[in-house]
């Protein structure tokens, strides 16, 4: 099989401000598996999951995912599309990183359904009537540019779950005042949730987690930093809100040792290494009786397509990172009401935009 790689820079419509700090555009990198007539396609996008990455994981950045790639393609050109698990096992003794990896899985998938004619939903025997809202995201800012936002996504779809990033550096403080600055214009029904990545203490995140049942949020994703898994067991105890963990989760292995702390992950394509890997720990984490989030970083419609695949599966969907795109190069699934859906076409459905 051939596999070509072709970088591509997007860029944010509103720049986003999480608690690490803020995004305006990311190169993402764009792969194609062709293999007896058919083309499969995969995207990586970089990201980031530490303030401090010599403490954790390294920064997968476009120079590193694209270089990682091209040391790998002569030891992957042997195979063919239907070799998923020697691929996998080949890409992993590499320490091909994890962005890396998903796009190549996610261009096997596509080759698959392609193959076969049938969309990757179909293949799994998967219901589209299960999917849940996908929430939009307000980042980080002041009360009037957060309000702002709210009001620029109601122009976009109809908002039927909200995201809010808490964690300022300005303190608890300025993350509730932002919050009610949302709730003045959010729609009355929508699904309030909080997404801290990481930036509370834990005393922070108690207090925090009491205000924020009061306001109607209805859980909280990583309220804690990424490492600091011995506290949250005191947090799950005292917390009125679910909590869910982002950063903290990457893959199936590490769901067993959350599974009596937290009370859902979140799945991202680019930490698990694609849909593969992402099934596992749909399935780890149902048999730990753990709630499931399907989650983006910077991806175009490709990775938030094959996301979409799984939802089904998903409690609670954010896959909008799209939907702030001035310029993604591709199409794919469809907001319908505020729902995202995987259409018909076999494999991911994803084709170039027009």
């Amino acid at each position: 099989m051939q596999i070509h790689l072709q970088p591509f820079t997007v860029n944010k419509r509103f720049p986003l401000t999480i608690s690490r700090g803020t995004t305006s555009h990311t190169t993402n990198v764009w792969v194609r598996i062709q293999h007896d007539g058919i083309e499969g396609w995969g995207e990586a996008s970089p990201f980031s999951v530490d303030k401090q990455p010599s403490l954790g994981k390294p920064p997968q950045t476009p120079e590193v995912i694209v270089a990682q790639l091209q040391a790998a393609i002569p030891h992957l050109q042997p195979f063919s599309p239907f070799d998923r698990q020697a691929i996998e096992s080949i890409c992993r003794d590499l320490n091909v990183p994890s962005a890396a990896r998903a796009a190549i899985d996610l261009a096997l998938h596509d080759w698959l359904g392609k193959r076969v004619g049938h969309p990757l939903w179909q293949l799994w025997g998967l219901d589209r009537s299960r999917i849940v809202p996908t929430s939009v995201t307000i980042g980080i800012g002041s009360p009037a540019a957060a309000r702002q936002r709210m009001l620029d996504w109601l122009q976009v779809t109809p908002v039927k779950a909200v995201k809010v990033k808490l964690g300022s550096p300005a303190g608890t403080a300025a993350d509730q005042a932002m919050l009610l600055a949302v709730k003045e214009v959010a729609p009355a029904d929508a699904k309030l949730s909080i997404d801290a990545n990481g930036g509370w203490s834990l005393e922070e995140a108690i207090a925090l987690s009491h205000w924020l049942a009061d306001q109607g949020v209805t859980y909280i994703e990583q309220p804690l930093p990424a490492g600091q898994a011995q506290d949250l067991p005191t947090l799950y105890r005292q917390s009125p809100l679910p909590i869910f963990v982002d950063e903290s989760c990457f893959t199936s292995s590490d769901i067993p040792g959350l599974s009596d702390r937290v009370h859902g992950i979140n799945i991202k394509l680019m930490k698990s290494g694609g849909l593969t890997e992402a099934l596992r720990m749909v399935h780890t984490a149902q048999s730990h009786g753990l709630q499931i989030m399907l989650g983006c970083y910077s991806d175009s419609i490709l990775s938030n397509t094959a996301a979409a695949h799984l939802a089904p599966f998903a409690d609670h969907l954010d896959l909008d990172s799209h939907l702030n795109l001035v310029d993604d190069p591709f199409s794919g699934a469809i907001m319908q009401d505020g729902y995202l859906m995987p259409n018909d076409l076999p494999g991911l459905g994803v084709g170039l935009a027009s």
